[in-house]
């Protein structure tokens, strides 16, 4: 793929919810008040590649930073706070590309990469992290033969300078968003409503084809593939492109409490009950192609990467117990949007 050496631009448009934000100031204390907590999601794209981080801290108050890269194309994103460095899948190299030292950058200046793996990849998606390890989902046809389905995981070690390629897992069935509890690796199945989970996943350390240890079918989702997953509140979170052909108006997101629970009453093959989740969409959601999901449990707000609605969102939700037809708290313009990642520091 060409890269691209004109001028990137990024539109974002501003939700106008309000929140109400305080700072305590104590006289009598003798000292200034602790600064509170920072609440950022980084977003990345497939338009042009660049990086945008939102400060979320206060969702009525949304300040945004674009960082231009030499991608065109991205997808999985992470932060990595010891580092303060963003890494993203780069879909125009087939490889990961880090950013240190995002946090000081002024807005619209060109980063350089100064950690870079291997471009073994050819079509990479999600990325999910594990200590040092960082896995990527590839979803190349790999047999060219669409009537069958296979994936592969690429796994990196990551030191001071470089991502360095542990081994390469093949799975049959196309891959896409994945999530680590513990050891385990969660991932969609990509093109159904399943969810298939891997025990002590980097415990393969060969290149080697695996089969799921267990995999699940979400009732109410017709093809899901953002995932997240929260250990604070034991709470999964998967979202539904519905109709690929449709990008506008059919997505949502299921929300599961108490997910290990339920799943582990799910015997491998069989349904969780989509009265057991909670469900997100209609009309009002501006929910087409959601991609992507973080989620804070402290505030109990959704983020959504959404792809197709009027051409890509970085959507927000908030009062989500009830599910239902919920209009964005926030609604931010992002071309093509593809992936996002939630830290607080």
């Amino acid at each position: 793929m060409k890269r691209v050496q004109s001028f990137k631009f990024l539109t974002l448009l501003f939700a106008s919810s309000i929140v109400a934000f305080s700072c305590s100031d104590d006289d009598d204390s003798g000292s200034n008040p602790a600064p509170a907590s920072m609440t950022t999601l980084y977003a990345s794209n497939n338009s042009n590649g660049n990086i945008t981080s939102y400060d979320v801290t206060d969702v009525a108050n949304i300040t945004t930073k674009t960082l231009v890269t030499t991608s065109t194309a991205a997808d999985g994103i992470y932060y990595d706070s010891s580092a303060d460095a963003v890494v993203q899948a780069s879909r125009s190299s087939n490889g990961l590309e880090g950013y240190n030292n995002v946090s000081d950058v002024v807005s619209g200046t060109t980063i350089e990469v100064n950690l870079l793996g291997t471009t073994d990849m050819e079509s990479p998606r999600e990325v999910a992290v594990n200590g040092d390890f960082y896995v990527v989902a590839d979803n190349t046809d790999l047999d060219n033969n669409p009537e069958t389905a296979e994936g592969r995981f690429f796994v990196y070690s990551k030191n001071e300078n470089a991502f360095a390629l542990r081994n390469t897992i093949t799975v049959n069935f196309k891959v896409w968003g994945m999530t680590f509890n513990g050891n385990n690796l969660y991932a969609v199945v990509d093109g159904t409503n399943k969810l298939a989970v891997f025990s002590d996943f980097l415990s393969n350390m060969d290149d080697v084809t695996i089969a799921a240890t267990k995999t699940i079918i979400v009732e109410g989702i017709v093809r899901t593939h953002g995932i997240t997953y929260d250990s604070n509140s034991n709470t999964m979170i998967l979202t539904d492109i519905g109709d690929a052909t449709n990008t506008q108006d059919d997505g949502g997101f299921h929300i599961i409490d108490d997910f290990t629970s339920k799943f582990n009453a799910t015997a491998n093959g069989e349904i969780l009950a989509v009265g057991e989740q909670t469900r997100v969409s209609g009309a009002s959601t501006l929910l087409g192609n959601p991609v992507d999901v973080a989620y804070d449990s402290v505030t109990g707000i959704v983020y959504i990467a959404e792809a197709g609605n009027g051409g890509g969102r970085i959507l927000a939700f908030n009062n989500i117990g009830n599910g239902g037809n919920l209009t964005p708290a926030v609604n931010n313009n992002l071309a093509a949007a593809s992936s996002v990642y939630l830290t607080k520091e």
